[in-house]
């Protein structure tokens, strides 16, 4: 049963989705491409937090979350491994972007990752809708 509380949760965690969505587009209109894959990721990330509450689990770190994403939606089929893998990819990504001394992410790996980050998005409020 969804609660008010998880209901207000979800709901939240899907604005901040959809705010990081907005911000990757706009970052990589003026070819910011570091921060354009740092709001897309965390788009996915959101994204994947909201489905967790839904299952009443919650977790803030990177690693945790994605691990619960693959073990309860890929692994039961709600997911297909297409999605696990863009969310480790644009983790990855990221993380090389933000933390590695003199990466240059290419304008096309960022443009990939929005791609799938905006169809990560919407699947999983369609799946959101659905319970």
């Amino acid at each position: 049963m969804i609660t008010e509380n998880i209901r207000a949760l979800m709901t939240y965690r899907l604005e901040q989705a959809d705010e990081s969505l907005e911000a990757a587009k706009t970052l990589l209109e003026q070819k910011l491409i570091r921060p354009s894959i740092n709001r897309a990721y965390y788009a996915m990330f959101y994204a994947v937090l909201a489905l967790l509450v839904t299952e009443k689990k919650e977790t803030s770190k990177h690693g945790g979350a994605i691990a619960l994403f693959d073990r309860d939606f890929v692994k039961k089929g709600v997911f297909t491994k297409d999605f696990s893998r863009w969310l480790h990819d644009a983790f990855d990504l990221r993380q090389r972007s933000d933390y590695t001394a003199l990466y240059c992410a290419s304008m096309d790996e960022a443009e990939k990752t929005l791609e799938n980050a905006q169809v990560f998005v919407m699947e999983v409020k369609t799946q959101i809708k659905k319970i």
